[in-house]
């Protein structure tokens, strides 16, 4: 196996922070953004349809919405991920149930994982992400160059 290079990518003191919650986990995120409003307010934030709607209407932040999960969302999140426009994740899901769309949040996970995106995926990680000294300021996130990994000779 060919060795690994890192590179670093740069998330700046502004966040572009995703937020997502199943539909079992959104008093949760709601409640704990509420708690959060005013970090969260300085900073860009992104959701996936219902939750977006809900963090607009019950807390009044500014919130770009994209499609509901299920719709599409979670595919959205993660190429705006890809695409550099997403760095911070908070996404309280359920471990309880099965969704038509869990492939999608399986996929968003490891494009989380693959892009080394700071991920919450529960009430006190998020706290310690949201509370870290990192939060205000700009960040190097170093990231493996998986791009030389999968650049190999392919015999035919």
């Amino acid at each position: 196996m060919k060795e690994t290079s890192n590179h670093v990518a740069a998330i700046g003191k502004r966040k572009k922070i995703a937020l997502i919650a199943h539909d079992d986990r959104k008093k949760d995120l709601l409640e704990w953004a509420d708690f959060n409003r005013l970090t969260l307010s300085m900073h860009e934030l992104f959701a996936t349809g219902t939750t977006g709607r809900l963090l607009f209407d019950e807390l009044g932040l500014d919130v770009m919405s994209f499609k509901s999960g299920p719709l599409g969302g979670d595919e959205q999140i993660g190429a705006n991920i890809v695409e550099g426009n997403i760095d911070f994740m908070i996404f309280f899901w359920d471990p309880m149930q099965s969704h038509p769309h869990d492939p999608d949040v399986k996929a968003l996970l490891r494009i989380g994982v693959l892009y080394n995106v700071p991920m919450a995926c529960n009430r006190s990680t998020a706290d310690f992400m949201i509370s870290s000294p990192l939060m205000d300021k700009a960040y190097k996130r170093t990231m493996v160059d998986f791009e030389k990994r999968i650049k190999r000779d392919i015999p035919i």
